[in-house]
């Protein structure tokens, strides 16, 4: 695998706690404590540099704004992604968490069971609607014509302009799959399609939703702990983090396992479709170039404690590592010899 740096920027901060969004050409990132920055995706020049209040909850690119969670102050604020000056901002109860656009709205609220879910229009700030009471939901997600929530046992869809409920799934016994993860402000749900949906549960389960039908059913179960994390669809190929060992692929198609990777402990997150395979992140500083069928064909350090990976499109990443963002190009040395890690569905090497 050939990595050619494109850019790096110091972030004067862990890499581990810098909010990054990537999309529409630029790669926005909190770093020195206080500032967002958005810099060119080509080759990292910042295009602006503004205050970012402190240890953002959230960070999202879409429809040519940037909307912002800061811990402090207690705001939702949305900036133009061009130039970063502010186009409006909402006070927030304190402890606001997760967020998410929909059709036009901003919908935030809901981590840990602080707060209640509430909706701004993403055009001019009005708020829309606000949830009566403080509810608990883990990251949420736009799928099925609404925004998907759920803690516990239950799951709940809901219309973003309107808070109305669309849907409701219970999710089956805790006894075999556990309820939906505690993954804290990373992402617990997966879309597989629009009518299709996964949720990590309990410490090894996937659990598919069916919008059509209103079911709620076992999906795939490991032989080992899983991230809490939701997986990462990518490439056709459904990504999953063991807690210590690396990474675990499954068929969207009917939750078979593929193959299994090692690659670090979970901490490291991020998986892009390059070269027609993939490029995985290790946690020790290094990304595994594998082909389309999880063979492992070359190892590349790229610094130190990675602790996640972005895709930016046409064979580029973003990298954060120990205090510092880098943008890599990524190619492919021909004639390179592979070394496989594949593991079939009945667990034996190959």
């Amino acid at each position: 695998m050939i990595v050619e740096t494109l850019w790096e920027r110091a972030l004067h901060q862990s890499g581990a706690h810098s909010a990054v969004a990537a999309g529409e050409g630029l790669v926005v990132v909190h770093e020195r404590r206080t500032r967002l920055v958005g810099l060119d995706a080509g080759d990292g020049a910042p295009r602006w540099d503004v205050p970012g209040g402190t240890w953002p909850r959230a960070v999202v690119v879409a429809d040519g704004r940037c909307l912002v969670l800061p811990q402090a102050p207690d705001t939702l604020d949305c900036r133009d992604l061009a130039d970063g000056t502010v186009v409006w901002s909402a006070r927030l109860p304190r402890h606001t968490g997760h967020l998410v656009v929909a059709d036009g709205v901003v919908l935030v609220g809901g981590w840990r069971g602080y707060t209640p879910l509430a909706a701004f229009d993403l055009g001019d700030g009005r708020p829309l609607w606000r949830g009566t009471e403080p509810v608990r939901t883990g990251h949420p997600l736009v799928w099925g014509g609404g925004v998907l929530c759920g803690s516990g046992l239950d799951v709940w869809l809901v219309d973003p302009r309107t808070g109305a409920e669309l849907a409701r799934w219970r999710l089956p016994g805790a006894a075999a799959h556990g309820a939906v993860a505690d993954a804290e402000l990373q992402p617990v749900f997966t879309a597989l399609d629009p009518d299709r949906c996964v949720v990590r549960c309990g410490p090894r389960a996937l659990v598919l939703l069916r919008r059509s039908a209103g079911t709620a059913g076992s999906w795939f179960s490991h032989d080992a702990d899983l991230a809490a994390r939701a997986p990462e669809l990518c490439g056709a190929v459904l990504w999953l983090r063991e807690r210590r060992a690396g990474w675990v692929a499954v068929d969207p198609a009917d939750g078979r396992r593929l193959w299994t990777v090692a690659g670090g402990p979970a901490s490291a997150w991020g998986v892009a479709e390059v070269g027609g395979g993939f490029v995985v992140v290790d946690e020790g500083g290094s990304l595994l170039r594998l082909d389309a069928d999880g063979r492992v064909l070359g190892r590349q350090p790229v610094g130190r404690r990675i602790s996640a990976l972005h895709g930016l499109g046409g064979g580029r990443v973003a990298v954060s590592g120990k205090g510092t963002l880098k943008g890599l190009a990524l190619g492919w040395a021909t004639g390179a010899a592979g070394l496989s890690t594949r593991v079939d569905t009945s667990g034996s090497s190959t």
